[in-house]
């Protein structure tokens, strides 16, 4: 295999984001867009640009990705009408710019090189991708532009520092979030932020070839049907992207106070444009840094805003020096002898669990928020996960696997990192004796009821004292409010305070025993 003619300059510094030097220059170039849909500040693009006499742009509707979820039964699958809508606006500013987008339906591993000899391009330029099927993929891709002696040069992109480039004092991988989030904030510089000049190199922008000018295909052809992406009015597409973002920034000092409050508008809403790749993770943390280190009293949200997109960062590199968490195994091996409940009941315990029907009002409005719209609050994430795995005694594999199915911003190591968190078996995990009391989350985080009254209106009459715990309130009360315990409304399918018994039980067998109820 020929020598990558790309290196990175001082590579073996932890310093930040270095700029990579590119040996050569390449008459022909292909960017492969993958989850990055958008044409600014974006590493695999500049480089090509900068790089080669002309460009061309591709994505690839793979099939290795695509149907494994048609297979699963995922046919209404908002994610990727998101994708077409967001790969219309991409090809527009592509196009607009003197270049286009070739959106080729197949086996991403087959087609890149195909079309690489197609027209004949020197190399082949794309960003940094963490999961290990891509990674897989990549190589595969790699292992066949070879022979031609076709470069495949990537790029870190999607996070602000990845694998080995934040570490201990002792050369090795944080554990604990704190600790690394530290050691970020006092590596990161102002360059590590800057966004990748495109717009000066577009001059080198090919136009599409006249054999791929042609539509993008369609749900149908993909063999999806449509959904309510419409009708849960979600943006798409970098503009849609910007438009959130500068909505966020106008509230961001008061992220701190509202973030944890399911029914107020608290969150940025941007995770899923982070997941995809319509804005950068560069225009995001860039903007809360500056913020911070501006001061004001945008500041403290500000703060609080980047420790999470901080914990994204750390995801990343857990998964790249513990890649057993992607083989379904638990951070902490001990905790893989976790038992669960028997076969029979964990299927009846997690189709209540998946339907929004385990008696508890919180978890159950939550539920059927993902199911809805492919959305759920993050502080519902972890009521729901722990409610799971804690309370039902639910394999925490199940409910991450029903995440990976529901949500729109999935992302594999983010995904597995919550669950772990909540299951306690993952890095900087919740203390497995630390159990969240569903009634006490939804009094605390949605004390008026307004969260559970929009998904669940069959107990929009029950007075904000009761509308916690249903099965606590007089049968006058639930009578006057149209609620009929195990008819119209389930009863809880678990006792909290039996069932926080029995997880202790659970996890003492493989750990030390405390108890704290929160």
């Amino acid at each position: 295999m020929p020598k990558t003619p790309l290196s990175k300059q001082d590579a073996g510094a932890a310093t930040g984001r270095l700029p990579y030097r590119i040996d050569r220059e390449f008459d022909r170039g292909l960017v492969w867009f993958r989850r990055d849909l958008r044409a600014d500040d974006h590493a695999g693009l500049h480089y090509a640009l900068k790089h080669c006499r002309q460009v061309w742009c591709v994505f690839v509707l793979d099939r290795e990705i695509l149907d494994p979820l048609r297979e699963r039964g995922l046919k209404h699958d908002r994610r990727v009408e998101f994708i077409l809508a967001s790969l219309e606006s991409l090809r527009k500013t592509l196009a607009e710019a003197g270049g286009g987008l070739i959106v080729l339906d197949g086996v991403a591993r087959q087609a890149i090189p195909k079309l690489a000899a197609e027209l004949d391009v020197q190399a082949v330029f794309a960003n940094h991708d963490y999961e290990p099927s891509a990674n897989d993929r990549d190589a595969a891709v790699r292992e066949a532009l070879a022979p031609d002696s076709r470069a495949f040069l990537t790029f870190k992109d999607q996070a602000i520092f990845e694998a080995g480039e934040v570490l201990t004092g002792q050369g090795k991988p944080f554990s604990v979030f704190t600790p690394y989030k530290n050691a970020w904030l006092k590596t990161v510089q102002p360059f590590d932020l800057r966004p990748y000049p495109v717009e000066k190199y577009l001059k080198s922008l090919a136009p599409v070839p006249a054999a791929h000018r042609h539509a993008l295909p369609t749900l149908a052809s993909l063999g999806f049907a449509p959904t309510n992406l419409g009708e849960i009015a979600m943006p798409t597409g970098s503009e849609g992207a910007r438009s959130l973002l500068d909505d966020f920034l106008k509230r961001i000092g008061d992220y701190g106070d509202r973030r944890d409050f399911p029914a107020q508008r608290g969150p940025s809403y941007l995770s899923v444009h982070l997941r995809f790749g319509t804005i950068s993770i560069r225009a995001l943390a860039g903007a809360a840094h500056r913020i911070v280190q501006d001061g004001g009293p945008r500041s403290g949200g500000a703060a609080i805003w980047l420790s999470e997109l901080i914990w994204r960062d750390f995801y990343f590199m857990i998964l790249h020096h513990h890649p057993r968490v992607a083989e379904g195994k638990c951070y902490h091996p001990e905790y893989d002898a976790l038992r669960w409940v028997d076969a029979d009941t964990s299927g009846e315990y997690f189709d209540a669990w998946c339907r929004g029907q385990t008696g508890y009002p919180l978890v159950d409005a939550a539920m059927l928020q993902i199911n809805q719209s492919g959305y759920m609050h993050n502080r519902l994430r972890m009521v729901t996960a722990s409610f799971l795995v804690k309370d039902l005694g639910v394999d925490w594999r199940l409910g991450e696997q029903y995440f990976a199915d529901q949500l729109n911003d999935f992302e594999f190591s983010s995904n597995n990192g919550g669950w772990q968190w909540a299951a306690s078996t993952g890095c900087d995990a919740q203390p497995y004796f630390r159990i969240f009391n569903p009634v006490t989350q939804s009094e605390r985080f949605d004390p008026k009821g307004a969260f559970i009254r929009k998904y669940l209106p069959v107990l929009e009459n029950l007075p904000d004292r009761y509308i916690h715990a249903p099965w606590l309130a007089p049968e006058k009360v639930l009578e006057a409010a149209g609620v009929r315990l195990g008819e119209n409304y389930p009863r809880p399918v678990v006792q909290h305070s039996v069932a926080r018994m029995e997880a202790l039980e659970r996890y003492g067998a493989v750990k030390g025993s405390k108890v704290k109820d929160t």
